[in-house]
């Protein structure tokens, strides 16, 4: 099939390289998001997605709305068969869903009907699910909520965060992306409408999702944690400042430290929660570099009694 692949950050780049490596499928063309500033000049960047396709001399398409009528003629022009989707970003409006004979097809981090929304991964490793994975499935104008092609599925380790899911699933989603347009160029796979029970949703993560409860158990301070790294970064309070938490691990055997209570060992950083200790290992002042945590509390000169949050 001709192909038009939709996507932009780095976590698409497996699915477009994989796509581009097809022997049964031409990618003509990528739409992705607009270049965007970046860095401290605030410089224009292009995204992960638009630099893979210059490198492979594969037009890039930018439109600031996919319903701009300079891109949709474009669109119209190259006329692709399917449009694979991977983390693009905006919203498609029906004029342009209605472009490709077998219509927009996307990868999508989670087992719909769990976890549509912006956030699949996160929301899955900070509500404790033991297991994950990709779908593809047939785009329609409801929230992820169209018939599903295939999935493949991934156990979340209990060290995981966002970051390491996002990336194993970039690459199993890859095959099972390329997978599903063989499957519908020979006709041998078709899209199975969502069950109406076990839809749930994963909405962006916010700033103040992000932010550290110490009065929860060791195990949702856990999860947040990991569910909110690398973006935004877990955060709690310190002397007035915000403070990310980067990496921590519960410590069951310690429980004689209140909500937000620390405690300084010669190697450790100990904080109390409404369960048993949590041991701090990455933290991250503002305005500075990620530390080993410990360091951060030797140079800060953490008094007896002094608490998080």
């Amino acid at each position: 099939m001709k192909l038009v692949f939709a996507g932009t950050p780095e976590v698409a780049v497996p699915a477009l390289d994989a796509l581009i490596a097809s022997d049964r499928h031409e990618v003509a063309a990528v739409v992705t998001r607009p270049d965007a500033p970046a860095g401290r000049g605030r410089r224009l960047i292009a995204s992960p997605v638009a630099e893979r396709a210059e490198e492979a001399g594969i037009e890039v398409l930018k439109p600031a709305k996919p319903r701009d009528e300079e891109f949709l003629a474009r669109l119209r022009e190259i006329g692709p068969d399917c449009c694979p989707v991977v983390a693009y970003g905006a919203l498609l409006p029906k004029i342009a869903l209605d472009v490709p004979a077998r219509g927009w097809v996307n990868l999508h981090f989670s087992l719909l009907p769990a976890w549509r929304g912006a956030a699949p991964v996160q929301h899955s490793i900070m509500a404790g699910d033991e297991i994950t994975g990709a779908s593809t499935f047939l785009i329609e104008e409801g929230l992820d909520s169209g018939p599903v092609y295939g999935t493949v599925t991934e156990a979340v380790r209990s060290t995981d965060t966002s970051g390491d899911m996002l990336t194993r699933l970039a690459f199993a989603g890859a095959g099972l992306l390329v997978a599903t347009m063989d499957g519908i160029e020979d006709g041998s796979v078709h899209a199975v409408p969502q069950p109406a029970d076990g839809v749930s949703l994963a909405p962006k993560i916010t700033v103040e999702d992000a932010r550290l409860d110490w009065a929860a158990p060791a195990l949702r301070v856990d999860r947040v944690v990991r569910g909110c790294t690398p973006a935004p970064g877990a955060w709690t309070e310190f002397r007035g400042e915000r403070l990310k938490v980067r990496s921590a691990v519960p410590v069951p055997d310690r429980t004689d430290l209140a909500p937000g209570e620390l405690a300084v060992g010669k190697k450790n950083l100990y904080v109390g929660t409404g369960s048993c200790a949590v041991e701090l290992l990455w933290v991250q002042a503002q305005g500075k570099k990620p530390m080993a945590a410990a360091d951060w509390a030797r140079g800060v000169r953490i008094a007896t009694g002094e608490r998080l949050g």
